[in-house]
């Protein structure tokens, strides 16, 4: 029998100039993970333009990458990522998915109101829906809590085209913000809100690039006991912003809250009926 004749190191070479057909090209859409072999930084795809495309890893960190042949590894092999083909012209959209409004004007603001419960809320709801406020000239505003809700109504004095949708979170049977919604009885007010304890839960958690949100026992403020769980340090307002940064369209939030906010807007801006 003859033995096999082998070059003396059979790794030698470059594996960046594999022979011709050997390595795939593949479009670089958004969320496809690969690995830079020279840097080890792996991470989704979060945006492309002819010659870089920019990676971010499972910390929200974020790096440019130029697009060289073969190279990324992807699942362990090397691919050459391309820009994604444009395909054809569609009308723009929002973040929220609605047809966007091209040279839209700022309107005069409608009496007709949105609350949402804190800051964190408003600017999330500002992020997605912004536009579509805009359009329709709806302000939303934020409170600190809920629990004046009752007298908060009362001084906005709401009435027929001047109507108020409140969002609150944590609504789920039996809660205490459950018990404080059901006070509020006037048919020019609309108190709707989503299951999660705080609205940080709305995001989906592949848009933060975590697992899921943790479990924080009870008498642990949810907030603290979240950054505790994950790493993320002790800065609530540094949390928060790499929440918001990670959020680009409606589909990186929970349909729970999309559907209540689209009720609000359609409840805030619907025609009166004719008498």
């Amino acid at each position: 029998m003859r033995a096999r004749k082998y070059d003396a190191d059979v790794l030698a070479g470059d594996w960046r100039r594999p022979r011709r057909g050997q390595i795939p090209e593949l479009p670089a859409e958004r969320d496809l993970v690969v690995e830079d072999p020279s840097s080890g930084f792996c991470g989704a795809v979060v945006a492309c333009d002819k010659e870089a495309v920019t990676l971010e890893d499972r910390f929200g960190r974020r790096r440019v990458f130029p697009l060289a042949k073969a190279g990324f590894l992807l699942d362990g092999k090397p691919v050459t990522l391309v820009r994604p083909a444009s395909g054809p012209k569609q009308p723009l959209r929002s973040a929220s998915g609605s047809i966007a409004v091209q040279g839209l004007r700022a309107q005069v603001a409608k009496e007709s109101r949105i609350y949402v419960e804190g800051l964190h809320d408003a600017e999330l709801v500002e992020k997605i829906w912004g536009h579509d406020l805009r359009v329709e000239g709806v302000v939303v505003e934020y409170l600190e809590g809920i629990d004046d809700l009752p007298a908060i109504v009362d001084e906005f004095a709401p009435e027929p085209g001047r109507r108020l949708g409140v969002l609150v979170d944590h609504l789920v049977r039996g809660s205490k913000e459950s018990r404080i919604a059901a006070q509020v009885t006037s048919p020019d007010v609309l108190v709707t809100g989503h299951p999660f304890i705080d609205i940080w839960q709305a995001v989906r958690p592949a848009a933060v690039r975590i697992e899921a949100w943790p479990d924080v026992p009870k008498g642990i403020p949810w907030k603290e006991g979240v950054l505790a769980a994950l790493g993320w340090g002790d800065d609530v307002g540094a949390a928060w912003r790499r929440i918001l940064g990670s959020v680009g369209t409606y589909t990186d939030l929970e349909p729970a809250l999309l559907g209540r906010v689209e009720q609000l807007i359609d409840f805030v801006t619907a025609p009166e009926p004719l008498d």
